[in-house]
Order: structure tokens, then C-alpha cells, then sequence
């Protein structure tokens, strides 16, 4: 394991934080927060670690688990899903599924992310772990493994039921992992489709979240009703290089739910900006082994790494930690070997994985001793 300390000093502004009461901003929910996705970075926040029923944003962590198989190559979006009775059965929001009917994987996230279809994510959960609580079990694993410590799931719906139960921090976590999985904002984004096309049976879907279609860059993600959770919203929209993500947990009104969200998401667009602090390509460490092709290649961020900044404010210092965790070769250009930790002033503020630039494959014989002359000749061997 090898650390770097790098520091920058960068006119990035400072973070103000205000709270919920100044901001006025959701005021009728029982809690409600704002983030920037990029760097998690809270820009408003209420009662946001309080406990309560979410409803169908279950479907959020149900969402990153299908996710997960569908880019591990276990699960294939063409791939023909045969409904099971149970499935068939759950009630509340629905596509309407038959015991024995056969759906696409493609069709049935339609029905879970513009429709919230319960029947749909039953039939994906039990396809991927043989039944609804194995399913659960690794809803739960996951939360554990994101570090959420407020939030337990008792089925993939969100359907009331004892113990089941997050918060609006937890939400925005796990909204955050989900819109990392890109392919998922092609299906939340979707405001109207149909399913069972040419047959008839035809079913016409209206995404249950309306922001859609009337909020600039909205594109997912899920919203939740249930007599115990009130209205919910998990909510995210991109403009530029900013994607904000927003929840709002017991509303009155989907109306009012709507409003509010309106409002917290267009304050976060007004006051706030990310700033680029290291791109993609930028080389952050070197990752050097003797028993490789390229003897040492460039150690690069996944992604992007931004800054949020409120608008008008400067000289916020930045630093960044280089922490390698694995040197093992072969290694594939993508594959994590680390991670960087962004800080402000000491204070951690989030990470960020790193890669090579380029493939590392083990030297055979003649190709270390080829480099061994070269390195001779140009002293790179010479302690």
C-alpha cells in the first residue's frame, strides 16, 4: 500500500452551509436534502437522518443490484424474465404481469422506473436471487457496504411494512451509487412508453414522476407513495457539468412534493457550481513494477473530480491523497488500483477511485532483460 500527499491550492470557493430555516426551502416535508453527486457535498438538509417509511424509493437500491448484474454479464437486458406467481400477485402500483407471462428485462425496468411497478421488480429479484428475501438480504449488504447505517429493508417494493425504513441522507447516498450506473437514466428519464407493443395487450406507461417532462434536465429518479410514508421523492437533474440530487420524504400532496422539489433543485442550479480540480487523464502517481511490459505506467482518476462551489465565493485549498491498494499485475486499463481522497483544510470530503492509463501485462524473459540494458545506459536502475 503506497500514500501521496499532493497539495493544490486552488481559488475554489468555500461552502457555506445554511440551514433549513434560512433557506426556507421544503418546509412541509418531514425531511428533505440536496447534494451535489459528484462530491456527496450537502448544500441544504432537514431532518435528514430522521427515520421514516420511503415508500417506492426502495426501488432505488433494488435498482443498483439489477444494475450490477446487468454490468457484471449475469443479466442480459434482452433476456426473457417468466413471471412467477408471486410475482404476479403484489398489488399497488403495477404492469399488470400474468403468472406464466414472459418480459424483457429492457421492458420490465421500463415498468419499474417510469411505472414503479411492483409486479416487475419482483420478477427481476427473484431472476437474480431466487426469491424476494434473498433478494433483500442483499438490498441490505449493500447498504452496509455504502456505510448507511439508517436504513433497513424488509421487501424490494417499499410496500409498508415493520422495520422497513430510511432517511433522506441515505436516499441521496443511494441515489448517488444508482445515477453512477449511466444505462439507468436512459429508463428513469423516460416520461411516456408502451409495453407489449404489437400485441393486444398494449400497455401505456406515464413516468410517476412528472418533473420529468417539466423540469429543465430532470431525468430520474423515483418517486414513493404509501399511507404510512406520505408522498416522496428521490429526484436528480443535470444542467452542465452539475447533476443535483434531491429528496423530500413525507409530503401531503404529490402537488406539494412537486413544488418543493421544484424549488430546493432551482436554488442548488442558482447558487452553486462544480469547478474541475482533476480530469480523467490527469496523471495523479505513478504505478511502477519491475516485473511488467511497461515498467511503470500512469496512475489516472475514473472519473473527473469536481469541486462545488457556491457561485461568487473564492479560495477554498484543496488537497488530494494518493492511497495504491493494488499493484498485482496483470492489470486492465479500468481496474481500480486505488482510490484519491479529495480534502479541504484536513477535512475529508470524498473519494474517488483510480486506474492505469494502460493495460499492465507481465515481461517475459527477454523483455526484462532488454530493459534491464536500457535502464542500465539511461541510470533509471542506478539507486
Amino acid at each position: 500500500m503506497k500514500r501521496f500527499l499532493i497539495i493544490l491550492c486552488l481559488s475554489f470557493a468555500f461552502i457555506v452551509n445554511v440551514n433549513a430555516e434560512d433557506l426556507k426551502l421544503a418546509e412541509s416535508a418531514k425531511s428533505s436534502i440536496l447534494i451535489e453527486s459528484t462530491t456527496g457535498e450537502i448544500i441544504h438538509e432537514s431532518n435528514a437522518h430522521e427515520r421514516y417509511a420511503p415508500a417506492s424509493m426502495t426501488k432505488i437500491m433494488s435498482l443498483i443490484i439489477i444494475m450490477e448484474e446487468i454490468e457484471k454479464g449475469s443479466l442480459n437486458l434482452n433476456e426473457k424474465i417468466k413471471i412467477s406467481q408471486n410475482a404476479a400477485s403484489m398489488g399497488g402500483s403495477q404492469i399488470y404481469l400474468e403468472a406464466g407471462e414472459e418480459m424483457t428485462v429492457d421492458d420490465l425496468l421500463k415498468g419499474i422506473c417510469v411505472g414503479s411497478a411492483n409486479d416487475a421488480v419482483v420478477a427481476l429479484a427473484e431472476r437474480i436471487s431466487g426469491t424476494e428475501q434473498a433478494f433483500v438480504f442483499k438490498m441490505n449488504e449493500k447498504v452496509k457496504k455504502l456505510g448507511l447505517k439508517d436504513t433497513n429493508f424488509k421487501n424490494v417494493t417499499g410496500l409498508d411494512e415493520a422495520n422497513h425504513y430510511s432517511t433522506a441522507y441515505d436516499m441521496a447516498m443511494m441515489g448517488r451509487e444508482l445515477v453512477r450506473h449511466n444505462k439507468i437514466l436512459e429508463y428513469s428519464g423516460i416520461y411516456e412508453t408502451y409495453l407489449r407493443q404489437n400485441t393486444n395487450k398494449k400497455f401505456w406507461l406515464v413516468n410517476t414522476n412528472k418533473l420529468i417532462k417539466t423540469f429543465d434536465g430532470m431525468d430520474g429518479l423515483k418517486t414513493g407513495y404509501t399511507k404510512e410514508a406520505g408522498y416522496c421523492l428521490t429526484a436528480t437533474a443535470k444542467r452542465k457539468d452539475m447533476r443535483l440530487i434531491g429528496v423530500i420524504m413525507g409530503e401531503e400532496t404529490s402537488a406539494q412534493r412537486n413544488e418543493e422539489m421544484t424549488k430546493m433543485l432551482d436554488y442548488g442550479f442558482n447558487m452553486y457550481t462544480v469547478k474541475k480540480f482533476l480530469d480523467k487523464n490527469t496523471k495523479v502517481g505513478v504505478l511502477k513494477n519491475d516485473k511488467s511490459k511497461n515498467g511503470k505506467v500512469a496512475i489516472v482518476p475514473v472519473q473527473d473530480i469536481t469541486i462545488l462551489n457556491k457561485k461568487g465565493d473564492k479560495n477554498r485549498n484543496m488537497t488530494y491523497e494518493l492511497d495504491v491498494t493494488n499493484e498485482k499485475i496483470p492489470i486492465k486499463k479500468g481496474e481500480i488500483v486505488g482510490k484519491i481522497t479529495i480534502y479541504e483544510n484536513k477535512k475529508q470530503l470524498y473519494n474517488v477511485d483510480v486506474t492505469v492509463n494502460k493495460n499492465v501485462e507481465k515481461a517475459n524473459i527477454v523483455e526484462l532483460f532488454l530493459r534491464n540494458i536500457e535502464d542500465t545506459f539511461t541510470g533509471d536502475n542506478i539507486m
